[in-house]
């Protein structure tokens, strides 16, 4: 396992070192959980990110999409049947410009 030291200032040590103390923890362990917890919410932002790219080159490759009244319709018609799966999917058309 590697090593990574780390310079945090006085106010910042105290504030992890009770912070870690109420969670029944060690400092060093209340620290790479902060930094597991911030890797995984940075990559899912990234993740997000990427889906929205893809779909939005999807949409100016091929000049298709789903209007939203369309699809708001065929949502709240598919939770209402309360299964969770989409009813009678609108559509995609030729996108107005």
């Amino acid at each position: 396992m590697a090593t990574t030291t780390i310079r945090l200032p006085e106010k910042l040590k105290t504030k992890v070192t009770a912070a870690a103390a109420r969670a029944g923890t060690t400092a060093h362990a209340f620290i790479l959980e902060a930094i597991a917890e911030k890797t995984e919410r940075e990559e899912q932002r990234n993740a997000f990110h990427q889906t929205a790219e893809d779909r939005y080159s999807e949409i100016v490759a091929t000049g298709m999409t789903i209007p939203w009244a369309d699809m708001r319709v065929c949502l709240e018609r598919s939770l209402a049947r309360g299964n969770g799966k989409l009813i009678n999917k609108p559509r995609a058309r030729k996108l107005a410009r």
